[in-house]
């Protein structure tokens, strides 16, 4: 009897420290599958929603159509560089109009209101 005993107790705590690894292993896994299928829910949400807006009128220079004039000039402000290190980088900035020329965006289409055709009567 004392046998079995010497034999069961070794087997009872190797087996049980190895169904506790695979066991942490697997709710581990299942925890980071969870995160990667609610991050996926996040971006899809958020590809939706940018869908469903109207695309914004903003010029090749950064800056929206309500900054430029019906020539299609800007008249936003914008930091220019003057000053440069050794490494050809900018270390000074001053304010001076945009260089842009035309907006090339998209038009926004204007709100349009049509009545029926036919008396829904």
């Amino acid at each position: 009897m004392f046998d079995i005993v010497w034999w069961i107790v070794p087997a009872v705590l190797y087996g049980g420290g190895y169904v506790a690894n695979n066991a942490r292993r697997a709710l581990k896994t299942r925890h980071e599958r969870k995160l990667e299928l609610l991050e996926a829910a996040d971006r899809q949400q958020a590809a939706l929603e940018a869908a469903k807006r109207p695309p914004e009128p903003v010029c090749g220079c950064t800056h929206h159509l309500a900054k430029h004039d019906k020539q299609g000039r800007c008249h936003e402000e914008v930091e220019a560089p003057t000053a440069w290190d050794a490494d050809r980088r900018p270390v000074q900035f001053e304010p001076r109009q945009c260089n842009c020329q035309q907006y090339v965006g998209p038009e926004p289409l204007g709100t349009v209101f049509a009545q029926d055709l036919v008396d829904p009567r």
